[in-house]
């Protein structure tokens, strides 16, 4: 009896070490079963066919790649989550948690990132995008300190396209152009009426001949389909402005994250710096084939006539000087960046 009373003692003590072993491998898988994925919204105004926007997809899908899975970013381009000039405000207040948008949509609120959009004469959006991530870099702005800023970068030179062809700037005075931000007071300058509006309504209100013509890089003729609406381009490159873009996240969002998790972040936005810069490139380039395609022509100006045009926007810059505090700080320190970036 005292034999069979040993036997059940060492089971039933076998029996709770097997247990106890299964409840700590229970524990110890607890915590993996508990991390849940972070799901992001991201609010962008390009269309869902455009590149920038195919490249905030991108960035989207290397995220998700370099966390494991643990973060997923659903993209709403084209506006539908916020539009174009709300974008900002939006991500402030949570609407959505990431976005990307142009600074110029809020005109006067970003007085020291508009220096950017000035008539600099940048030669390309490679150049354009790294100088613009300089200068914020340089100057960090207070402007953006309600959002966690991931990066910007800028399209090539802005240049004009019309229904009319423009020559010279006789041809242009008194014609409605659309423009936006600072651009509107190039085209005020060059003696034109500037009015102001979207990207995603300029197509139809250039069929409409709302507006006669349009500021932007060459790639809108392909990227927005302008071309179909628009018979000439004048490619007045030494006044070539830019627009800069934001990409940011709410900064509540962005001080949750963990902090591998932050700095994955950090990492691929560094890199999609070099390749925003590289697409605006490569889309100027099908915008102008495209254009031609549809039997539009390019209009180049001559040394002399160029010359009249940057003497005409000089304005503009000294005008953002006047109006800005230490605006001739800003214009020199983007200055000295542009001189780093020959063409």
């Amino acid at each position: 009896m005292k034999r069979f009373m040993l036997v059940l003692a060492v089971a039933a003590l076998a029996l709770v070490v097997i247990f106890s072993g299964c409840a700590k491998k229970e524990e110890a898988a607890a915590p993996s079963e508990q991390v849940q994925t972070i799901k992001l919204t991201y609010s962008v105004f390009f269309p869902p066919t455009h590149k920038q926007a195919e490249l905030a997809q991108a960035f989207a899908d290397e995220i998700k790649q370099r966390t494991n899975g643990r973060v997923e970013i659903t993209l709403f381009p084209g506006g539908t989550l916020t539009k174009a000039p709300q974008v900002f405000e939006g991500v402030e207040q949570g609407i959505s948690d990431m976005g990307m948008s142009c600074f110029a949509y809020t005109r006067g609120r970003f007085p020291i990132t508009a220096a950017l959009d000035l008539p600099m004469g940048y030669k390309n959006g490679k150049i354009a995008t790294q100088a613009a991530n300089d200068y914020i870099e340089a100057t960090k702005p207070d402007e953006l300190m309600s959002v966690k800023l991931l990066y910007v970068h800028s399209h090539g030179p802005g240049l004009l396209h019309t229904i009319k062809p423009v020559k010279s700037l006789k041809d242009l005075k008194g014609m409605k152009i659309r423009a936006t931000g600072l651009s509107a007071d190039i085209v005020k300058a060059l003696g034109a009426v500037p009015v102001a509006m979207q990207q995603g309504e300029t197509y139809e209100a250039l069929q409409k001949k709302v507006v006669e013509g349009t500021f932007g890089p060459i790639e809108v003729l392909k990227g927005w389909k302008q071309a179909e609406v628009i018979k000439s381009t004048t490619d007045c490159n030494a006044i070539g402005y830019t627009t800069a873009m934001f990409v940011i996240m709410n900064k509540d969002k962005w001080n949750s994250l963990p902090p591998d998790i932050q700095k994955i972040f950090e990492e691929v936005s560094k890199e999609w710096i070099v390749k925003h810069g590289e697409a605006w490139d490569a889309i100027d380039a099908e915008g102008r084939e495209y254009t031609l395609s549809l039997k539009n022509q390019i209009i180049t100006l001559d040394a002399k006539e160029q010359e009249k045009w940057v003497k005409s926007v000089k304005s503009v810059i000294d005008d953002y000087i006047k109006n800005t505090p230490e605006g001739s700080k800003f214009i020199a320190t983007l200055q000295d960046i542009l001189k780093k970036y020959p063409e």
